[in-house]
């Protein structure tokens, strides 16, 4: 059985996104995985499966949009993709306050040209790593002040991405491998 951690695009930052961890638990054993745990109120699920990628991404999203009739995006890592994120920051070494740290996890692995165009724009003093699918983000004037978020990323790779701060990514993958 493989462990999974699901990242759910766009879910509880406000309006008509809101999803109760608990449903969206309940519509993750509906699917038939074991040991389903949410993280925080932002769509971060933890969970089992037997199943591959695609499938475990089909399944969920069906289960969703049954559920609350929308069509929301999923993003799934195993846990040996999630540990080779962490590994992968090109980071870590450059900065100690965790909330300075990010990643923008993407639907596909952009073309290797991609990376030229996540330069920064002027006057933005973070950076962008693109590593497979994924685009490290370090940002130490804050997130909040950015430009390089989600929106950002998504547009200069052409791929849907969904973006989690350093703690989220530490934690899901202490949770999967519990």
């Amino acid at each position: 059985m493989t462990r999974y951690v699901a990242l759910l695009r766009a879910v509880n930052i406000g309006g008509g996104s809101s999803m109760v961890m608990a449903d969206l638990r309940e519509v993750f054993a509906g699917c038939g995985f074991d040991g389903v745990q949410t993280y925080i109120q932002s769509g971060n699920v933890v969970f089992g499966c037997s199943s591959a990628e695609e499938e475990v991404v089909a399944d969920i999203r069906r289960g969703i949009a049954d559920r609350w009739g929308r069509d929301v995006p999923v993003l799934v890592r195993s846990l040996p993709e999630l540990e080779a994120v962490i590994a992968a920051n090109p980071y870590l070494d450059q900065q100690d306050d965790l909330t300075k740290l990010l990643v923008t996890f993407l639907d596909r692995a952009p073309t290797p040209e991609t990376q030229d165009s996540l330069t920064s724009p002027a006057g933005e003093t973070g950076t962008l790593t693109l590593v497979g699918r994924e685009v490290f983000v370090h940002v130490p004037d804050g997130y909040g002040r950015s430009k390089l978020g989600n929106a950002f990323v998504e547009k200069r790779t052409g791929a849907l991405g969904t973006t989690r701060n350093w703690r989220s990514v530490l934690k899901l993958r202490d949770m999967a491998a519990a």
